[in-house]
């Protein structure tokens, strides 16, 4: 085993991109020579004074490069350069972007790690329609969508309406999902270099998108209940963002959910600042939460999204957001600026499914499928601390010692199984560590075998992190 001790005080960007490029730097040298075993990741970590999991990042990205091997119980080894592969030599915005997924997911893996509507057999229904569409609408399907019918925005009424609220047609804007959604309300009320707030832990895929359009990111603490108004209110009074993009129910990786008088404080604070609010409910409307939408409290500066791909279809890219007044055609031109348009074939099959009841319908099936889900993934992991909801396809996993995120992710990787660890839902670069990770159960194809994939994850938990240094 090599004495080496990498300086990453030089460079520039994240610790683990500085460490990466450092032992890069020492197997071009002849420092790190073919077959030298790598330190172990939780003595390099105490040598240079990280965590475990910069450690873990490193050794992934170096793994990337084609530069070394992991074997399991041994260690990592540096490879030949001859029987080196090239790797994916991403670049380091690319990295730095793309958070901790893998880019191209591997084949025969057990995909614990996407949330997408699990396959029922909606395909036939879905298929039925699009026929319909492409029999009636042989010019429409063959254009760009330059006139919105208005089943698309009574579609979009009748989809985000909730607890005894719904919102107005004029309001409605259709979009490419709820991302989509997300990403052209952030476009069109705020400039580059302007502050949007995310909780610490959020839906990532937004704040990097966030700042790819040049929006700087900060974030607000929360809690069990959600975010801390006491918290948001210190950050407006002294960072004075633009917006704040919130998941007040079922909250993506926590699961938290905001009670009624915290969800006014924070519409008061948000109205007190000027500042627009993005709620994202598309794990809530999957829920029976009775307290009010955000949308409902403040609508004069709610946005409110939901989309179909966790409860309808994720293929069909679905989605609406409902603006608070005068604002959706601002948001309609923008999210056509950022998405190219929205594709005919794809809206009306979306209205469709609504309009006709099968969007509901196919969500009451779902639900049902992840309710069972969720009660096996509470008798496989039977005894482990975690959160989940009988209706959303997901729990956060609080890890036993010693095992860290990001080497527990590496070692399912390796077992065969794909999570998400707690890296991955980071809004910004934080010290705090939470120990987790996501397990998402909605995508394996049957029951036999997302057993399988808990019974794998069970067996590395149980391991008390046996082979934990030969994890890459």
């Amino acid at each position: 085993m090599t004495n080496w001790l990498p300086d990453v005080t030089r460079g520039s960007g994240p610790v683990y991109l500085r460490l990466a490029d450092s032992i890069e730097s020492a197997i071009a040298s002849g420092t790190l020579p073919a077959g030298s075993k790598l330190p172990p990741q939780r003595n390099l970590a105490y040598d240079i004074g990280v965590t475990i999991g910069t450690i873990g990042r490193a050794y992934a990205l170096v793994h990337e490069r084609g530069l070394v091997a992991g074997e399991v119980g041994r260690g990592t080894y540096v490879l030949d350069r001859a029987d080196a592969a090239p790797g994916n030599q991403a670049d380091p915005l690319t990295i730095a972007l793309g958070g901790t997924r893998t880019i191209d997911a591997p084949p025969n893996k057990v995909r614990f790690d996407t949330t997408a509507a699990p396959d029922l057999g909606q395909g036939k229904i879905i298929g039925r329609i699009l026929a319909e569409i492409g029999e009636q609408h042989l010019s429409e399907i063959s254009s760009y969508s330059r006139v919105f019918p208005k089943n698309w925005y009574e579609a979009g009424r009748r989809w985000l309406a909730r607890n005894d609220w719904m919102p107005e047609a004029e309001n409605i804007v259709p979009t490419l999902g709820a991302h989509a959604a997300a990403i052209a309300v952030i476009s069109a009320v705020s400039s580059p270099g302007d502050k949007i707030v995310f909780e610490t832990l959020s839906y990532t895929q937004v704040s990097r998108s966030a700042r790819i359009l040049g929006r700087r990111t900060i974030t607000v603490d929360s809690d069990e209940n959600g975010i801390i108004p006491e918290d948001f209110e210190r950050l407006c009074h002294q960072q004075h963002p633009k917006l704040a993009f919130l998941m007040p129910t079922a909250h993506n990786p926590t699961l938290a959910t905001m009670p009624h008088e915290r969800r006014v404080k924070v519409a008061e604070i948000a109205r007190r600042h000027g500042v627009w609010l993005i709620e994202d409910d598309l794990y809530g409307g999957m829920t029976s939460d009775e307290n009010p939408l955000l949308a409902s409290l403040a609508p004069d500066r709610t946005f409110l999204i939901s989309g179909l791909s966790k409860a309808v279809a994720a293929g069909v890219r679905g989605g609406w957001v409902a603006c608070p007044p005068h604002f959706a055609q601002r948001i309609k031109v923008t999210h056509k600026m950022i998405t190219g348009g929205l594709p005919f074939i794809l809206a009306e099959a979306c209205a469709r499914l609504v309009e006709s009841g099968q969007a509901h319908e196919i969500r009451k099936t779902i639900i049902a499928e992840l309710n069972i889900r969720e009660q096996m993934s509470r008798e496989k992991l039977n005894g482990f601390d975690f959160v989940s909801h009988p209706h959303v396809p997901f729990l956060w996993l609080k890890l036993p010692d010693p095992w860290l995120s990001g080497t527990f992710k590496n070692a399912a990787f390796r077992d065969g199984v794909l999570i998400d660890d707690e890296d991955e839902f980071k809004a910004a670069r934080t010290d705090k560590v939470y120990h987790r990770v996501r397990i998402s159960f909605s995508s394996p194809k049957s029951r036999e075998e997302l057993a399988a994939g808990f019974m794998t994850l069970r067996r590395l938990l149980e391991s008390g992190g046996s082979g934990y240094d030969g994890e890459i």
